[in-house]
């Protein structure tokens, strides 16, 4: 994985205007040299600006420059993982010269922007507190780390920083693109722009910013939307200036991220058609919250895809050939980071996932007498990566039952450590089968399988997330329990998925792998084919032009001429050439 120069193309050069947006999100997964994200979150960030940078379309993107990256993780002699915190030097970024000020715990904190470029991505401003001289450097140390004050202390700075960046830097904005709830304080600080510089009342400086903003939700998971206490606001300066009933207008009392999102935005979407539903459902109570719409996740191609893997489909070649020169690839990459020495020719599973208990990445193990023959005879080889959070108890338990696994079967279970983007840019691409089977209807999106498809990697995977809108089962890869299950408890619907899943590895994937390589390659096709326009990143961005920024900007305006032109015929008429869904020669060197 290397830095990359790609043409350009504006697949939107027909019309006259396109609003400029500023992008918020507190990770971005570029490169695993720039190590500054989490997980799936940050990585779909940084496929969404790369699309943005192929297109050439008027975006900037505003994060922040973490010092110790979010955790290395490593596993000790018993099994269980440990956290490192390495200080990182970040010489491949740029020094913009430019400093701004935000107020955090009463005091006044100096930010530095740095500005990144060079992964074929548009500009990414990220800001710093980490720099000789600054007693601030804890807000900006460490992704998701410390205690709540940390986490508020890098959300000003991500939102009301932010914005104050964009203004000190002299870049216009049109629309303020809040990626999930981290970025709420954007809002805080638009409307006391308008409340201090144009001295509108604060509902109708509400009312304003609301046209300017966009908000993304990801996660249907309680957990995952963040929750804080009014009297920490206060002390954290967080209020910027708002008042407590104002600030409880917006978001409640707890004061809750997701629904203040929902609430600055004029529109908001989720991040798949059924997690579209879920989200609906999941916030209908939040007073003057936004509506809701679908837009599915895509991944981006040239960062994902294997070239031999896209020379072989697009002409026709050997689609297998190249298959197993990936797999290949990542048995040599396993063997020097394990020690272990896989079968190319049996059976690959991968299962890549943040350690997370809805997630079961166990299930697989739950009926020993099904599954212990397969691993000691070598017809399935189990390969599993993941990452838990520092503080996550369970979730390390997770992650040391899987190296229990490991270490119980030895190369047929392999659990590879510290997953980032090197590991998951060899396992999507080696692996024989992609395995998901999280809990419905917790999986809001779960870009990992449309990487994996997009090199012929056959999904095995519960209908959740992204799965439902293009999989075909025995077509493109195969689906567990497709059957609505209704509300069930978590016990059934775990027994139930278990029972199906060993059903199709059975009577499906394992015969077909092993007896009918002509269908396997078929199905290979199929999936790359379902994959490649409909799960990629350039889709996805241009929904959000035609669905949500320029819908956005002509409220703004009082225009229709714009609104929804052509949104059909986009989205579900792509430009065919020669058989294909979309001209990719112009995004590709």
């Amino acid at each position: 994985m290397t830095t990359v120069t790609r043409s350009k193309v504006n697949i939107y050069s027909e019309r006259k205007y396109f609003p400029r947006v500023a992008y918020f999100c507190m990770e971005y997964g570029l490169h695993y040299k720039l190590p500054i994200y989490a997980g799936g979150l940050g990585v779909l960030a940084g496929d969404y600006i790369k699309a943005a940078h192929d297109l050439s379309l008027p975006m900037v993107a505003l994060g922040i420059l973490w010092k110790q990256d979010y955790t290395e993780q490593f596993i000790g002699e018993d099994g269980r993982p440990y956290d490192v915190y390495p200080d990182f030097q970040f010489d491949n970024v740029q020094d913009t010269g430019v400093t701004v000020q935000v107020n955090v715990r009463g005091e006044n904190v100096t930010c530095k922007v740095h500005k990144v470029e060079q992964y074929g991505n548009i500009p990414l401003y990220l800001l710093d507190t980490n720099f000789p001289g600054s007693k601030h450097g804890w807000m900006t140390r460490r992704l998701y780390g410390g205690e709540d004050q940390d986490r508020l202390a890098a959300e000003v700075i991500l939102g009301v920083g932010g914005v104050r960046a964009l203004r000190a830097l002299g870049i216009n904005v049109d629309i303020y693109h809040m990626n999930e709830g981290h970025a709420v304080f954007a809002g805080f600080e638009l409307i006391k722009e308008k409340m201090n510089k144009r001295a509108l009342s604060f509902e109708d400086a509400w009312a304003e910013t609301r046209k300017e903003i966009v908000f993304t939700t990801h996660t249907p998971v309680e957990a995952g939307n963040e929750i804080h206490r009014h009297d920490l606001l206060s002390f954290m300066d967080a209020y910027n200036g708002l008042t407590y009933e104002q600030v409880r207008e917006i978001g409640g009392d707890p004061f809750n991220m997701t629904a203040g999102g929902l609430s600055l935005a004029h529109v908001s979407n989720a991040v798949s058609k059924l997690h579209g539903v879920t989200a609906s459902r999941m916030w209908k109570n939040v007073p003057r919250a936004s509506n809701i719409i679908s837009i599915t996740n895509g991944v981006h191609n040239y960062t994902w895809q294997d070239s031999r893997i896209r020379q072989a489909f697009e002409q026709k070649g050997d689609l297998w050939k190249a298959h197993m020169d990936n797999k290949n690839e990542f048995i040599q990459f396993i063997e020097n980071k394990t020690g272990s020495r896989v079968n190319p020719n049996a059976l690959l599973v991968g299962f890549a996932r943040r350690a997370a208990p809805y997630k079961r990445s166990d299930l697989i193990f739950r009926t020993t007498e099904i599954i212990e023959p397969l691993l000691r005879e070598g017809k399935i080889q189990l390969v599993f990566s993941g990452k838990a959070h520092p503080k996550d108890g369970i979730g390390k338990d997770i992650i040391q039952q899987l190296v229990l696994m490991d270490r119980k079967y030895k190369d047929s279970v392999i659990f590879i450590e510290n997953y980032n983007m090197e590991v998951a840019h060899y396992m999507i691409r080696g692996c024989d089968v992609w395995l998901n089977n999280p809990r419905r209807p917790l999986e809001a999106s779960g870009t990992s399988g449309m990487k994996a498809a997009m090199n012929g990697v056959l999904n095995l995977s519960v209908i959740d997330g992204w799965v439902g809108e293009g999989l075909q089962h025995g077509v493109s890869g195969w689906l567990i329990n497709p059957q609505n299950t209704g509300n069930l408890q978590e016990w059934e619907q775990d027994e139930g998925d278990l029972r199906e899943l060993y059903h199709v590895l059975l009577n499906e994937v394992i015969p077909t792998y092993y007896n009918n390589q002509e269908l396997w390659v078929e199905m290979m096709r199929a999936s790359i084919d379902m994959s490649r326009w409909h799960f990629s990143s350039h889709r996805m961005i241009r929904e959000y032009y035609e669905l949500m920024y320029q819908v956005t900007k002509d409220i703004q305006d009082g225009k229709e001429e714009y609104r929804y032109s052509n949104v059909e015929h986009a989205i579900q008429n792509p430009v065919e050439e020669h058989g294909r869904h979309m001209p990719y020669q112009g995004f590709y060197p």
